[in-house]
């Protein structure tokens, strides 16, 4: 491996991490995501995102040893960035919607096209419409303005050079994802021309930094700049994913993410809204969904219960416990549905809310917790089923390694065992192995086993049948 500064921007963390040539955390630290409010949603905060990775950064007594800086982060942020890399719109976050609008204006077979061409279902997340509305804003003087992914935006300011990479460029609903170009086709949909983003850059391809960012941080003039890419897509990287596994990456929300050798552009994939991308090696293709309500559940029951984290995090424990000894009883427990932050494939809608019922006057909060994390693993099977994807094993990533209980349900209801990784930095190591040309390590990452038990899948199933009626009639209130 080679020394290497990583930065993953997260929803709600940013990872900041130093990685030396073993691929050993020298140090790490996280930071919450600087955002702030415009006149239509969510926008990066800039000036504390330099900040805070400056001073991460300054504090390096090894920086001069590092030769590589590689970035990561959410797919659909970005914002337009002039040729002196000052801003024409502002740094958008990945969920806001101030593009939909635009989107309305699309026929049934447009949408059909865009799926066709970009794999990718029209959707206000994805950067096209983001890119049209800025546009719309832009002033006489952007016209040589281009839309960088924050990453890609960060990638800039260190080297002074724009561009953009394949993976994330397929997260923005304007390329021809089997052609690897931006498509005329897709963008015109939305009156978007193609020079609004840049040249497309493989993620293992860097560039060096600036003599200006070189004398402000201390580093070594032959350190380059890497954008590595989507993060969901470096996890797969640092999770050394192969056919037929599923990347599990979970944080605020959850992903599902296979490879492929081609991408799905047929019609039954476009009806379920799954994504396809192409992987940052360019090697291959993925296949691609997320769930909003992820990790963000956990503080969904800190809120409902008013317990604090320690309390919460020991309950579950004691939950897990009491699941393995065959002393849960799934009939107690409300059916949730956690539609907590929108809704996943196929229906994708932000404004979706969740649904609890068979609360009784018996259910205590022990119920309520076990009857949420059945909720989110019945939600992740539902989503894993529209992929028609072979699953041979799970391999999870992300603050679950902490959820025993999760984890378990999981396994158990799925009927396919998880190999969960301790170590909290794989996307990050990802992003190193890839700076560094190299596959990514997933020996390295402290994996233990959650295995299937067949007693508690066959009555998780029996469970899954006698509810369905009233799961789905949950899925249309929710809508």
């Amino acid at each position: 491996m080679i020394p290497t500064i990583t930065v993953d921007i997260g929803t709600t963390g940013v990872k900041l991490a130093c990685f030396d040539a073993a691929g050993a955390v020298v140090s790490s630290t996280t930071v919450p995501t600087p955002t702030r409010r415009d006149a239509w949603g969510e926008i990066y905060d800039l000036d504390a995102l330099d900040a805070a990775i400056t001073a991460f950064v300054s504090d390096l007594d090894v920086r001069n040893e590092v030769r590589r800086i590689a970035i990561t982060g959410t797919g659909e942020s970005g914002g337009l960035v002039r040729g002196d890399l000052t801003l024409a719109s502002p740094m958008i976050l990945w969920h806001d919607h101030r593009g939909e609008a635009l989107l309305a204006t699309l026929t049934d077979a447009d949408r059909e096209r865009l799926y066709a061409i970009t794999g990718l279902p029209a959707n206000p997340n994805y950067g096209l419409s983001k890119v049209a509305w800025a546009l719309q804003h832009a002033g006489p003087d952007d016209r040589d303005a281009q839309w960088l992914n924050v990453a890609e935006y960060l990638a800039a300011t260190w080297t002074g050079r724009r561009w953009a990479e394949y993976s994330l460029a397929s997260r923005t609903m304007a390329l021809d994802l089997e052609r690897g170009t931006w498509s005329d086709e897709a963008c015109a949909l939305l009156d978007v021309p193609t020079s609004a983003f840049p040249a497309l850059r493989p993620a293992a391809d860097g560039v060096a930094v600036s003599a200006r960012t070189s004398r402000r941080w201390g580093l070594h003039r032959e350190t380059r700049v890497h954008v590595a890419g989507h993060d969901h897509m470096v996890g797969g990287v640092g999770a050394d994913l192969h056919r037929g596994e599923l990347l599990n990456s979970t944080g605020t929300t959850e992903g599902l993410l296979f490879l492929r050798d081609a991408p799905r552009l047929d019609a039954r994939a476009a009806s379920t809204k799954i994504a396809n991308g192409i992987s940052c090696d360019g090697s291959s293709f993925t296949l691609f969904a997320s769930i909003p309500t992820g990790g963000s559940a956990f503080g969904t029951l800190h809120r409902l219960l008013g317990w604090d984290a320690a309390d919460l995090s020991s309950r579950i424990g004691h939950l897990y416990e009491r699941y393995i000894a065959g002393r849960v009883d799934l009939d107690a427990a409300p059916v949730v549905l956690p539609y907590f932050r929108g809704s996943p494939p196929p229906a994708k809608d932000a404004s979706a809310r969740g649904v609890i019922a068979g609360v009784g006057d018996a259910t205590t909060a022990d119920d309520l917790i076990v009857g949420c994390f059945l909720g989110m693993v019945r939600q992740f099977a539902d989503v894993l089923g529209l992929f028609d994807e072979p699953v041979d094993r799970v391999k999870v990533i992300g603050p679950a390694a902490r959820n025993p209980l999760w984890l378990q349900l999981k396994a158990d209801l799925l009927g396919v065992p998880l190999t969960v990784a301790r170590f909290p930095q794989v996307v990050s190591r990802g992003a190193q192995a890839i700076a560094s040309h190299l596959p990514g390590d997933w020996a390295a990452a402290d994996t233990y086993e959650v295995d299937v038990d067949a007693t508690r899948h066959a009555r998780l199933q029996e469970w899954l049948a006698a509810d369905a009626i009233r799961w789905g009639a949950m899925k249309e209130i929710g809508a």
